[in-house]
C-alpha cells in the first residue's frame, strides 16, 4: 500500500490490451501479475475501446469487458481486485500516457510487453514490467480471430471456456465472417 494525505492507497498497476478477444495467455499474464508484480489492484484498460465491427476489432467495449469478467471469475481472479475500464484510442501517443493518467484512477506499475507501450511509460518515468510471454505465438488474438474467421475450431482452445462461450453466445463467428463477407 502507498500511503498518502492519511489515506491507504492501493499499490496498483496497469495492464493495457485491446482483447480481441481475451485469450489464455492474457489470462496467465494477470495471474503472473498478481503474484509477482507486487500489486493489490490491477487496472485492465480495454484498448481501441470505441472501435467494434471490423477484422481487426470484432467486440464492442462492452462485450470485451463481459468476455473478461467472466474469464477472470473463470481463472479465480478476484474480480474486486481488478478495474476494467474502456479507453478509447487518440491519435498522439506522446501524449497517451496523460490521456490514460486523466482517464484511469492512479496507478504506479504498467506492466507490457509491447515496444511502443514499454517506451511511453519509461519516458514518463513508470516502473514498466515485462511479463513472460506465456506461449505468445500461440495465444495471439490475431491468431484466433483469424482461426474464427476460416472456420477452424482450434480457437476455441485458445480463449477461457467462458469466452467461447460468450462469443458463441453473441452470434461472434457470424460477425467476423459477415464483416471480411464471407458465409
Amino acid at each position: 500500500m502507498v500511503v498518502t494525505w492519511g489515506s491507504e492507497v492501493p499499490e496498483r498497476g496497469l495492464f493495457v490490451g485491446r482483447f480481441q478477444p481475451p485469450h489464455k495467455g492474457h489470462m496467465e499474464a494477470i495471474k503472473w501479475i498478481f503474484k509477482n508484480g507486487g500489486v493489490d489492484e490491477l487496472i485492465v484498460a480495454i484498448g481501441s475501446a470505441q472501435e467494434s465491427h471490423t477484422l481487426r476489432n470484432p467486440f464492442t467495449a462492452g462485450e470485451r469487458m463481459e468476455m473478461l469478467r467472466m474469464a477472470l471469475a473463470e481463472y479465480n481472479v478476484s474480480l474486486s481486485s481488478v478495474l476494467i475500464v474502456p479507453v478509447p484510442d487518440i491519435a498522439m501517443n506522446f501524449v497517451w500516457v496523460r490521456y490514460l493518467e486523466m482517464l484511469l484512477p492512479r496507478f504506479y506499475v504498467v506492466f507490457s510487453r509491447n515496444p511502443l507501450v514499454v517506451r511511453l511509460f519509461r519516458e514518463y518515468g513508470y516502473k514498466v514490467v515485462s511479463p513472460p510471454s506465456f506461449e505468445r505465438e500461440r495465444y495471439s488474438a490475431t491468431v484466433i480471430r483469424k482461426l474464427m474467421l476460416d472456420g477452424n475450431e482450434a480457437w476455441r482452445e485458445l480463449v477461457p471456456y467462458s469466452v467461447a462461450k460468450y462469443i458463441d453466445d453473441i452470434g461472434g463467428l457470424d460477425r467476423i465472417r459477415s464483416i471480411a463477407g464471407r458465409d
